[in-house]
């Protein structure tokens, strides 16, 4: 039984799992989703990307929420309740299952937020649900958005070895994309975001493929699922202000040693860089682009991907049609999370880097 079927199935389980405000039916105006995901029904969905969210208000102290990993495997959300971070939940493989939600002991409002804390490729989370007493939210002032691209750095890959330590359990056990350096500066500049990343995908080649066996970026990126799987394709209803793109990492890695690995190509990773930016544009003609390179790339490597970064913009600098394209720098760091990866920590330092450059470009007339 595929993930959709199964999800179908348990929707009917949790009938009985909704709010008064549901079953009057006006619950649609009182769900906020972000991100990569896919609604079924009765505002049931699936969190498909990195920290794609459901979030809503509710009144009391009372909140459940239902969860169910649509793999067979565990999966994790982070949770954020009146805009604090209160931990990232497990979610064991199998039916759909109730997490209750501590709330002080008042009558007050509350908003919480649920973010997929693992990426599209570890499978999807079903939100089936809430108990709480759900209630309108305030109306917001509309904010800028901004898509950040990229591979497992975008993601938040090995950033959070707080209950599993760096080394054991799956690969995805250390996910956190709660606190990836995209959802942490654009919480810090309040405006809405997507994460369209995928682990140790490249513009070219993988970390380790020499895209012989698998795919790139530019192959999923118009596919909701951020995979092969073009029957659902991403709608790209999100149009954001500044598209932010950090790939190169991997094209510039040296692979796992066994595997055969061929030289770096810039041609290759210029080339395809440039008909990415034109993908981009063809979905976002009015955003603004901004090209990083990657903390964990240094030395003769970080010349190499300046150089090739600098040949793109070079390329659609006569592009009167689309806002100059913007390149920004990282200072290289020693990341301490998992697989040589940042942790929480440097996440933080990295969108402390990126908070004014982002800034100073979203605020641009």
């Amino acid at each position: 039984m595929n993930y959709i079927n199964k999800c179908l199935l348990f929707l009917l389980v949790s009938v009985s799992f909704v709010s008064i405000a549901q079953k009057k039916g006006d619950a649609k105006s009182l769900f906020e989703y972000q991100g990569r995901i896919e609604k079924i029904q009765d505002d049931k969905v699936v969190l498909i990307g990195s920290a794609s969210s459901v979030s809503f208000d509710f009144k009391g102290n009372s909140c459940s929420i239902s969860l169910q990993s649509v793999e067979n495997h565990q999966n994790y959300v982070s949770l954020e309740l009146d805009g604090k971070y209160i931990g990232r939940v497990r979610i064991e493989k199998g039916d759909v299952k109730s997490f209750p939600i501590t709330v002080s002991n008042d009558n007050k409002t509350h908003h919480l937020s649920i973010y997929k804390a693992t990426e599209a490729a570890n499978g999807g989370v079903l939100f089936a649900g809430t108990s709480a007493k759900l209630v309108e939210s305030a109306t917001s002032k509309k904010k800028k958005k901004i898509e950040l691209i990229g591979d497992s750095i975008t993601c938040g890959f090995g950033n959070d070895a707080s209950t599993i330590p760096c080394g054991s359990g799956e690969w995805y056990d250390q996910h956190n994309a709660y606190w990836a350096y995209g959802p942490i500066l654009s919480r810090s500049l309040n405006i809405d975001f997507v994460l369209s990343s995928v682990s140790g995908y490249g513009m070219y080649r993988n970390w380790n493929d020499e895209h012989l066996d698998e795919a790139i970026i530019p192959d999923v990126y118009e596919n909701l699922y951020l995979n092969r799987d073009n029957s659902k394709p991403y709608d790209f209803a999100f149009q954001p202000d500044l598209v932010s793109i950090c790939l190169g990492t991997n094209d510039l890695s040296d692979g796992d040693g066994k595997k055969t690995r061929l030289p770096f190509n810039e041609e290759k990773y210029v080339s395809n860089y440039i008909a990415f930016i034109k993908t981009v544009y063809k979905h976002a003609p009015n955003t603004r682009i901004v090209l990083l390179t990657s903390p964990m790339v240094s030395g003769e490597k970080n010349v190499t991907l300046v150089k090739c970064l600098k040949k793109v913009i070079l390329t659609f600098e006569s592009d009167k049609k689309h806002k100059p394209i913007a390149l920004f720098e990282f200072k290289s760091m020693s990341p301490k999370g998992c697989g040589y990866h940042p942790d929480i920590a440097d996440d933080k330092v990295m969108a402390e880097q990126l908070i004014p450059f982002f800034k100073k470009i979203l605020n641009e007339k």
